[in-house]
């Protein structure tokens, strides 16, 4: 991923926070045939390996976990807040003109081999840690033994494992620090005004980064 130095995501635990707010990774390995692309919900297991391992599941229909072949290197995109940014709330704009329009967005690359995992018990496991995750934040969260154990078993032979150990981890905060402190606040001031979660997340990130002093 190309990541110019004021784009440059340093901080390891927000790069590692973004997959787990945001698990649904874009999975992309080279198969015999080509590039493979599929979109996993995954989930970071922090303790296993140095950089932490990434586990999920596709379904045994997916003919993407026969194809993985040995030392064959995968990646996986987490996309974070992204949203347009007008030069309309640029002060700039008003002086001079010469201010464009631009994309803001923050995302995570995972590097790694993966393999394909069939056993019941490490299936099973996935699943209880996965759904944890997910249902975190329901007032009543669901559990994979809240569904009949038959019913269960069924579904566990219908899906195989993915285990990406992670070699290399990669962000980009892409958040306009690479313009003027006046079109900076005119950016965190203009996504405020707009409605829906992700500008409001924007609108935080460049807040964040105006307060931590990375003006370029």
């Amino acid at each position: 991923m190309y990541i110019p130095r004021y784009h440059q995501q340093n901080d390891q635990e927000a790069i590692a926070g973004l997959i787990e707010e945001y698990p649904l990774g874009a999975w992309v390995v080279a198969g015999p045939n080509g590039l493979i692309a599929n979109h996993v919900p995954f989930y970071l297991e922090r303790s296993k390996g140095e950089l932490g391992t990434l586990i999920g599941h596709v379904s045994r229909a997916n003919p993407v976990w026969r194809e993985l072949e040995a030392g064959i290197a995968s990646v996986v995109m987490f996309q974070g807040p992204q949203t347009y940014i007008t030069p309309n709330w640029y002060p700039s704009k008003a002086e001079h003109g010469k201010v464009v329009p631009t994309w803001n967005y923050a995302v995570t690359h995972v590097h790694g081999i993966a393999r394909a995992i069939e056993d019941r018990e490490w299936l099973l496991a996935m699943l209880n840690q996965l759904t944890g995750a997910s249902e975190a934040n329901q007032p009543t969260p669901w559990r994979v033994n809240d569904a009949p154990p038959e019913y269960i078993d069924k579904l566990l032979r219908a899906i195989v494992g993915i285990e990406i150990p992670i070699d290399r981890l990669e962000g980009k905060l892409k958040v306009s620090r690479d313009e003027h402190m006046q079109d900076r606040l005119g950016t965190v001031a203009g996504l405020r005004k707009v409605s829906g979660d992700m500008a409001g997340a924007m609108a935080t990130l460049v807040s964040n980064a105006i307060d931590e002093g990375t003006k370029v």
